[in-house]
């Protein structure tokens, strides 16, 4: 009998990753934890491997599960918009901000499949600087900025706490004093809250390096040059810290959405925003 990947376990196995614990996932879900355990662990059973590393601090990807997290999420995200937009002809353009973090993730994918449905419809996804992603919601080449809620170039429609998780270079030393830190350069918004955690604990860090992009991080950490906050859909496999007591418990990011009133009513932004929502 050929093995199928039901969209249920799909949606808890993202929905943990999302949330960075089972707990917060099956309260997401509107489950209870052993229900979400049980989920999860037949999800593995059907894959054959497994997918999470669990600790008391929260859960990261293994290498099957990082492999499996973008499947699962363009799934999710094709099943949504099959039941919300077949039938339904979109034109027209739509311009989408997003945070650089977010779009390294799944959700540009999740809108050029959206794209595809409609091919009468155009989408165009920016990343930049706050100044110049809010240049082009107010010049109108955007009509949606998804990102920290103290960086949106308007008021939130809707706002969402997600996880940061430790990224460990090849070979760094975690219990290293003073700790090796690689960060994002100002401004960065968990840039402060992050060393907020590590000094409350008592570590005492020094600046390895620091970067003003994703790809500059993730590069000082495949080198191997230190420690870094990142948000789970850009932890690589190698990176995870598996060792739940070796650093201390990092704070939650607000995200939110901002939608420029022009956009009041169009149906293309209105899908739109709906797959940004079920994807963040």
């Amino acid at each position: 009998m050929p093995r199928d990947l039901e969209t249920a376990l799909l949606r808890s196995f993202v929905t943990a990753l999302r949330t960075g614990s089972i707990s917060r996932a099956a309260t997401a879900l509107g489950q209870t934890q052993p229900a979400l355990s049980q989920q999860l662990r037949k999800l593995e059973n059907v894959v054959g491997r497994p997918l999470l590393f669990r600790s008391p601090s929260g859960v990261t990807p293994t290498s099957a599960g990082e492999e499996l997290l973008p499947y699962a999420e363009r799934i999710l995200s094709l099943s949504a918009q099959a039941l919300t937009e077949t039938g339904r002809a979109l034109t027209g353009h739509c311009g989408v901000g997003l945070l650089e973090d977010l779009a390294a993730s799944q959700l540009p994918q999740a809108l050029a499949d959206l794209a595809r449905l409609h091919p009468g419809a155009t989408l165009e996804v920016l990343n930049g600087s706050n100044a110049e992603m809010r240049d082009a919601y107010d010049t109108g080449r955007v009509d949606l900025v998804l990102n920290a809620v103290v960086d949106l170039p308007g008021p939130p429609r809707w706002t969402a706490r997600r996880p940061l998780v430790w990224a460990v270079g090849q070979g760094v030393d975690v219990t290293a004093d003073p700790l090796p830190v690689v960060l994002f350069s100002n401004p960065c918004f968990w840039r402060t809250s992050v060393l907020e955690s590590l000094e409350g604990a008592g570590r005492r860090w020094r600046m390895a390096f620091e970067s003003n992009s994703l790809a500059g991080v993730l590069a000082a950490l495949r080198a191997g040059l230190g420690v870094a906050a990142l948000m789970p859909a850009n932890l690589e496999p190698p990176m995870a810290c598996h060792d739940a007591n070796a650093l201390p418990a990092l704070p939650d990011v607000e995200l939110g959405l901002a939608r420029h009133p022009r956009s009041d009513g169009n149906p293309l932004v209105n899908a739109v925003e709906t797959a940004l929502r079920r994807m963040i």
